[in-house]
């Protein structure tokens, strides 16, 4: 009955499935969670994933949210603070951060829209085989019955744990250890931007998201997770109050509206892409560390990778040769960059370095852009040589 069977509808696999839906196949589309259910996630979306937002047509639900516009932003360390507006991708410079309970529903019910199939609520815990080549899924449904479909292709967008990657076999590689651990929560009547402060060994965000609400985010080094964890409150409040005052400062008079989530289960690595019949897309198929959010539009970027791949190989089989080929140059920069930054250093040859771009209005337009994965971070650097 279907041509794709997608196992997550969340970011990665609602994106997946809307263009492959719209690109006529029969997808078949199987997420475990309720719909509308929410997710630990940093929110951001950088200019180059608002930009797929827009040429998919689903820029316009995610702005209807009430989500704000994210133009500009500061970044604080030691005595630097580098301010400006972010990168222009598309004639616009806005990145947004909606809540994940309305963005994967949007994502989820436009790829419905598109013609896929969405079944909520179903947990697949098995694959089929037709020799050594996956041929479809086995899922419990939400009545807990067990239900068998088949599909010339399986999308594993499943997430870190991935089912789909563990069963089809796909391996890891650049592997690299946890590097940070974050906890954030909601606050409520809190003037705040983009905003992003660090110091020795410790990091702070804020990111506007919906109804008038910052979430603000605090991460520390990963050997730090057995001690903070069991005063995890005192610990967040602390590293906001050091790292960042002035937003401290700002804090006391708001309201928090959600409880501390939190997370030392950060992982690093990259899985194979694809084999004979199944292919990963989002984190299942690469994890970094979310201190630079670049999870949700790097989900963006593969699922429009893939998509294109299948639009331009002549069959199924080069299709995944050229996403498996192509997938790594698209990532590993920005995989590279993360590990450098979540390693929480202030080196003081990088404050010389950020001393010279905060009095430049170009230099510092090109560090915002290095930051949403728009250039090369050595290509910054080359910018800089001479002065340094």
């Amino acid at each position: 009955m279907y041509d794709v069977i997608v196992v997550g509808a969340r970011c990665a696999g609602a994106s997946t499935a809307l263009l492959l839906a719209r690109a006529g196949y029969r997808v078949l589309v199987l997420e475990r969670a309720r719909r509308g259910t929410d997710k630990l996630s940093t929110l951001y979306i950088h200019q180059p994933g608002v930009a797929l937002l827009a040429r998919w047509g689903v820029l316009d639900a995610v702005t209807a949210t009430g989500c704000p516009p994210l133009r500009r932003q500061t970044y604080t360390v030691a005595d630097v603070r580098i301010e400006g507006p972010g990168p222009q991708v598309d004639g616009d410079r806005a990145a947004y951060a909606p809540r994940r309970h309305l963005l994967d529903a949007i994502l989820s019910d436009a790829a419905a829209e598109a013609g896929a199939t969405v079944r909520h609520g179903c947990t697949v815990h098995g694959l089929l085989w037709d020799g050594d080549r996956v041929a479809g899924v086995r899922y419990r449904d939400t009545a807990g019955k067990a239900v068998s479909e088949r599909a010339a292709l399986v999308v594993g967008a499943d997430g870190m744990r991935s089912t789909v990657a563990r069963l089809a076999g796909a391996a890891e590689y650049a592997v690299h250890e946890r590097l940070t651990c974050a906890y954030y929560t909601y606050w409520e009547g809190v003037s705040a931007g983009f905003e992003q402060y660090q110091r020795e060994g410790q990091w702070v965000g804020a990111i506007p998201t919906n109804d008038g609400q910052v979430l603000v985010a605090a991460y520390f080094r990963q050997r730090e997770f057995d001690r903070i964890r069991g005063e995890a409150v005192t610990a967040y409040l602390a590293n906001v109050r050091g790292t960042a005052p002035a937003l401290y400062e700002r804090l006391r008079d708001a309201v928090q509206t959600e409880r501390l989530y939190g997370t030392g289960d950060q992982r690093n690595f990259l899985r194979t892409a694809s084999g004979p019949g199944w292919v990963l897309v989002g984190d299942a198929g690469h994890h970094k560390d979310s201190l630079t959010a670049r999870g949700i539009t790097d989900a963006f970027l593969q699922a429009d990778l893939l998509a294109a791949c299948l639009a331009q190989a002549p069959g199924l089989d080069a299709a995944l040769t050229a996403y498996r080929a192509r997938r790594d140059g698209l990532l590993m920069t920005n995989y590279r960059s993360t590990l450098s930054v979540a390693r929480l250093d202030v080196a003081e040859e990088r404050l010389r370095m950020l001393r010279l771009i905060q009095h430049s209005p170009s230099l510092t337009e090109r560090y915002f852009a290095a930051t949403a994965g728009l250039l090369d971070p050595a290509d910054l650097l080359t910018d800089l040589e001479p002065a340094l």
